[in-house]
């Protein structure tokens, strides 16, 4: 199983391009629960509510692994998670870095529009670019392999979607975990 994870700043595309490249491959993908969570019951987060995120998001996965699929494509992920944590309270829990880590983390960058979803809270210009700054340290610091997405929407896609094509026919040659 190859799992991918769509990581970067909020309002970058992440959700609906996993939907869509999920459909275009035939393959599973695990929506962001953090959204859901905030949905029903607000933004007013503390750090138990970003742990109960990382589980409840940890969940997902593991259904979705249960299925035992070719690839997994997940919209986000604890070190996701662990951003929020140090954008929100300047620091990251230790149990948001001890998750199983994807194969490959796709960073998508804020060069496009922000659109307020009433979800969303760092969409002006320094703290989008501060919370950018810190979705690429956690991947970093957790030493995963990544790289960038960029560009308009079309570009971005196209990127994306070549990253996943070259991933699929490359991973039989890479090590096992």
């Amino acid at each position: 199983m190859i799992t991918v994870c769509f990581h970067g700043a909020e309002s970058t595309g992440k959700s609906v391009l996993a939907d869509k490249l999920a459909q275009e491959f035939g393959c599973t993908w695990v929506p962001e629960y953090g959204r859901t969570y905030c949905e029903e019951r607000g933004t007013d987060l503390d750090m138990a509510d970003l742990l109960a995120i990382a589980e409840g998001q940890a969940m997902a996965v593991k259904a979705a692994r249960a299925g035992h699929p070719k690839l997994l494509l997940l919209d986000t992920d604890q070190l996701m998670t662990a951003a929020w944590a140090e954008m929100l309270f300047g620091e990251v829990p230790g149990e948001l870095t001890a998750y199983p880590k994807a194969d490959l983390y796709l960073l998508f960058t804020p060069d496009v529009p922000w659109i307020d979803d009433g979800t969303r809270f760092f969409g002006k210009g320094p703290l989008r670019s501060r919370f950018a700054a810190l979705a690429e340290a956690v991947l970093v610091r957790a030493g995963v392999r990544y790289m960038t997405i960029s560009g308009g929407w079309v570009e971005r896609e196209k990127a994306a979607r070549a990253a996943l094509t070259t991933l699929m026919a490359t991973k039989a040659v890479w090590p096992t975990k």
